[in-house]
């Protein structure tokens, strides 16, 4: 087992990639977070939302995402939907208020992609924003990394 660690490890070197012990999620740097563990990417007017890598780690296997109907109000902080794990059933809040324009249907029959890919193809919703002034109530990814640390070194 040493040795497969020790090589795959150097493997990695090799391969300038990172290996993570886990413990250490993904944060993007370009996303807003809110303390309830969902992201927003803002594209002029536009907000794609989806749960982070560390809220999809403490799930589990997703194995079920609600979503919302096309058109529905959301308030920053409500929850639009929810996602069930194996685990747990979680509430899905979010960051921004306005519309809803798009929800992932793709979720509806692979749900694990809220697993695999948190940040890309596990996208939930996207929302016509009504006030852009909302997103400085969210968290840029460093206030987001260390609320994460102080959130896990309580449990």
């Amino acid at each position: 087992m040493a040795s497969t660690m020790l090589w795959a490890s150097r493997a990695a070197s090799y391969l300038r990639i990172s290996v993570f012990h886990r413990g250490f999620s993904t944060v993007l740097k370009d996303l807003k977070y809110a303390d309830s563990h969902e992201w927003v990417k803002v594209t002029g007017n536009a907000a794609t939302i989806g749960i982070t890598d560390h809220a999809q780690d403490h799930l589990g296997d997703v194995v079920y995402v609600e979503l919302p109907e096309v058109g529905a109000a959301v308030k920053q902080g409500d929850s639009f939907g929810a996602v069930e794990s194996v685990k747990a059933t979680s509430d899905v809040n979010s960051p921004v208020s306005g519309k809803v324009v798009e929800v992932n249907e793709e979720l509806s029959s692979s749900p694990a992609l809220v697993n695999s890919s948190p940040y890309e193809d596990g996208w939930i919703i996207k929302v016509e924003m009504n006030d852009a002034a909302e997103l400085k109530n969210l968290m840029d990814s460093e206030k987001y990394s260390k609320f994460c640390e102080d959130e896990d070194s309580k449990h």
